[in-house]
């Protein structure tokens, strides 16, 4: 039978250490939530009643690598994201002293080419195209990103940190399963050099979110996701439900319950207000610019929106535990449909 991590936090919270493989050997998914990194995810192993022909794998699985990079003067982010039968990398750079977008790249590849997007988390993921590339690796917890992107430059490095990635692993209405790596905040080194301009990264926290899945046609979601070295969460909304909604606490991963983005998507620079059902979190986001895109390619379309910005409010351990204050703590936002 498939392992699995009941959804609601038990009363010390504690999350099992991730399995080495996904599925297990006999072709379950293993669904639940877990500490730590798992070395391999491939769903051709997949048992009924996930298993899937190779045709429709083809078109439904999808994996992306994002990464954060976020200091008090810019953040940055980058995805390189293989959709099966095509590709596409985005990558962008945020001024938060002038609010604004100050460098950006959006790429679509071909079928078969541009995109390589690992098995797993600590995987080397890469984007190529004439007169750009992005690379991104992790060797024994050392990560490293390197973009060179029609004048846009970022060479960052950063470090896994004592406190455990989080796996996550569940069902997906309309597709099959997914599987979902988030790290907590690490310490960031680096720069990011664009529009005449030189960003130090050095003192910084990055963090990641690996992906991979098969998943439905239309996928739609909203997303929050902040980090310092000592605190740090994910919350998503939408077609995981509450499977990757986590806390990091002085070095702890603490699992959610349901997240609620309370917002106006006509307004989406306004204030937003994400609490979660169980009591251990309520903040309210306050965005200092966003990123957007929308894209219409005939066969598939996707609407999105990531506002950066900073979350204030309050966090608990546990539910009879002292809230601790959150403080203009750097992180982003977003509202996202994909129709793939």
């Amino acid at each position: 039978m498939p392992l699995s991590t009941p959804l609601a936090p038990a009363a010390d919270q504690s999350l099992p250490p991730a399995p080495t493989a996904i599925p297990d050997p006999d072709g379950h998914p293993r669904f639940g939530r877990f500490a730590g990194a798992t070395a391999a995810i491939d769903w051709t192993r997949l048992a009924a009643p996930y298993a899937r022909s190779a045709p429709w794998r083809h078109f439904h699985h999808k994996r992306w690598q994002y990464v954060a990079l976020a200091t008090e003067e810019v953040f940055c982010g980058i995805a390189i994201v293989d959709l099966g039968w095509t590709s596409t990398a985005f990558a962008y750079a945020f001024d938060r002293v002038l609010r604004a977008e100050v460098a950006g790249y959006s790429q679509n590849g071909l079928p078969g080419m541009g995109a390589r997007v690992a098995s797993h988390a600590n995987g080397d993921s890469a984007f190529r195209w004439p007169g750009s590339r992005i690379h991104y690796g992790a060797v024994d917890g050392q990560y490293r990103l390197a973009l060179r992107c029609c004048g846009f430059e970022i060479d960052a490095a950063f470090a896994a940190t004592d406190a455990p990635l989080l796996l996550a692993v569940g069902p997906v209405a309309g597709g099959a399963v997914h599987a979902t790596q988030k790290s907590p905040g690490m310490p960031l080194a680096g720069e990011v050099r664009c529009a005449g301009r030189r960003y130090r990264l050095d003192g910084g926290v990055a963090s990641f979110d690996y992906s991979n899945g098969l998943l439905a046609r239309d996928t739609a979601w909203q997303w929050a996701s902040a980090h310092s070295l000592a605190l740090g969460f994910n919350l998503q909304a939408g077609y995981f439900g509450e499977h990757e909604n986590a806390l990091w606490l002085d070095g702890r991963l603490i699992p959610l319950g349901a997240a609620r983005f309370d917002y106006d998507r006509a307004r989406p620079l306004a204030p937003w207000h994400v609490h979660t059902d169980d009591g251990l979190l309520d903040l309210q986001f306050t965005p200092e610019g966003a990123r957007r895109e929308d894209k219409n390619l005939l066969v598939a379309a996707s609407r999105y929106i990531q506002p950066i910005g900073h979350f204030s409010g309050w966090v608990k351990a546990a539910p009879g535990a002292a809230p601790r204050r959150v403080e203009r703590l750097a992180g982003v936002t977003e509202d996202h449909y994909s129709r793939w």
